[in-house]
């Protein structure tokens, strides 16, 4: 899942809109599978902020821990939570994650 915000979308030229943009998103959620390296997961969470992400979540079940990426920020690890925030990024957006719950 990702959001971009919109003054980020209105940025571009109607050009750039029809066609694949190449814009970094402001958030972006990553579920870890099963068959998902978590070293890779890890980069491509990395090459988010390098890019200018804002807030990134690495939801991991196996390990049941949330690795939460933000600008200019250590990645901070939090373990089995029940509830993610969108921050100051996404006011008011909070989703519930069932598979922490007991």
């Amino acid at each position: 899942m990702a959001w971009i915000a919109n003054e980020s979308w209105e940025a571009l030229t109607p050009e750039e809109q029809e066609k694949f943009a190449r814009i970094c998103p402001d958030f972006v959620s990553e579920l870890r599978s099963r068959t998902d390296s978590l070293s890779q997961l890890q980069e491509k969470m990395q090459e988010y902020l390098n890019s200018g992400l804002r807030l990134g979540w690495l939801i991991n079940p196996q390990k049941q821990q949330v690795e939460i990426y933000r600008q200019n920020q250590e990645m901070e690890i939090v373990k089995l939570p029940t509830t993610l925030s969108g921050e100051d990024v996404l006011p008011g957006f909070v989703i519930e994650l069932p598979i922490f719950s007991n």
